[in-house]
């Protein structure tokens, strides 16, 4: 998984020609990191008595933000995935009429898979805007910033997402798909930032 590897070595292999991890996996790798952040500012609110009625919130807020990036984790691997098929598609034979379109038909499969899996970052990273939010409101008050970041980065997974939503759906026939899809993306970017907003105006530092 890319997950798994080292820091240093996903970074060397996102900088290198190879076509994987691409924006897609840096995507759901950024609302990872708002997650990972999240949970952090929960952790350290926990067990610290300023903050002891709202101990069990935020014991919740850190399991949910676990889910969460379990999810994301598994969506670097599955946006590499999904290219790997559309280039797949690309690669099949094209020497006959039957072979063009079940090609043809291939690539347009796989291109909706490629486009469906940052929409789904992309969804789940407006919810983890959300116990952003939580962090900010109710954490510790010294890692509120960290729950600031958490949101931005939130933000990022979100409209990085998205652009990679679009350039897949650029070249899907399908128009009543890439209508509604175009549709959800406007709607989710115009929440993204409206939802940062709301979140960054209750950070007091």
């Amino acid at each position: 998984m890319l997950a798994d590897m080292k820091i240093t070595d996903f970074l060397a292999k996102t900088a290198s020609s190879e076509p994987t991890p691409g924006g897609g996996s840096v995507a759901a790798l950024c609302g990872a990191v708002a997650c990972a952040l999240t949970s952090m500012v929960a952790a350290l609110t926990v067990n610290n008595e300023k903050y002891a009625g709202v101990s069990g919130e935020m014991k919740q807020l850190m399991d949910t933000a676990k889910g969460f990036i379990v999810f994301f984790t598994e969506q670097m691997d599955a946006d590499a995935h999904a290219f790997k098929s559309v280039m797949e598609a690309y690669r099949m034979p094209k020497g006959s009429d039957e072979e063009k379109k079940l090609r043809s038909a291939a690539i347009q499969k796989g291109l909706k898979g490629a486009a469906e899996v940052p929409l789904l970052v992309a969804q789940k990273a407006l919810e983890a805007m959300d116990i952003a939010e939580k962090a900010v409101e109710k954490g510790n008050s010294q890692a509120v910033t960290d729950g600031a970041v958490a949101a931005m980065m939130a933000r990022t997974a979100i409209l990085s997402a998205l652009y990679n939503v679009e350039i897949n759906l650029a070249s899907i026939r399908d128009a009543d798909y890439r209508e509604k899809i175009q549709s959800h993306i406007w709607e989710l970017r115009d929440r993204a930032a409206a939802r940062e907003r709301q979140i960054l105006e209750k950070v007091r530092i």
